[in-house]
């Protein structure tokens, strides 16, 4: 599985943001589909999971501000950051979890300024 994603950018605090991460394959049987993200200097986090059972669960930080949903028919996943906050810059990582094996994608840089 390729994972590509994108729009990430640069935005103010209190602004909003939604990443896609596209899929080179169908995502309606993949177990996981899932967002990290990694601030210079610190380890990866999890932000938000998406399952194929529709179980979503998110980071404590983020709850109430993001929101992850998937498109079957278009093989995507997005984020919806909203209420973004300087301390959410980072890389953010598109992840899927299929046949026990965990795919990546290249990241996607999101810049808050304050």
């Amino acid at each position: 599985v390729q994972l590509q994603a994108s729009g990430g950018g640069l935005v103010q605090a209190g602004g909003s943001l939604r990443l896609s991460c596209a899929a080179s394959r169908s995502i309606f049987s993949i177990n996981v589909m899932a967002w990290y993200r990694q601030a210079p200097g610190m380890q990866r986090e999890l932000v938000a999971v998406d399952t194929s059972s529709s179980d979503i669960s998110y980071a404590d930080i983020v709850k109430g501000r993001f929101t992850i949903s998937r498109d079957n028919a278009k093989n995507t996943v997005y984020l919806q950051m909203n209420s973004l906050k300087p301390e959410d810059t980072a890389v953010y990582y598109c992840n899927a979890v299929w046949n026990a094996r965990a795919y990546w994608g290249q990241g996607t840089q999101v810049t808050v300024s304050s």
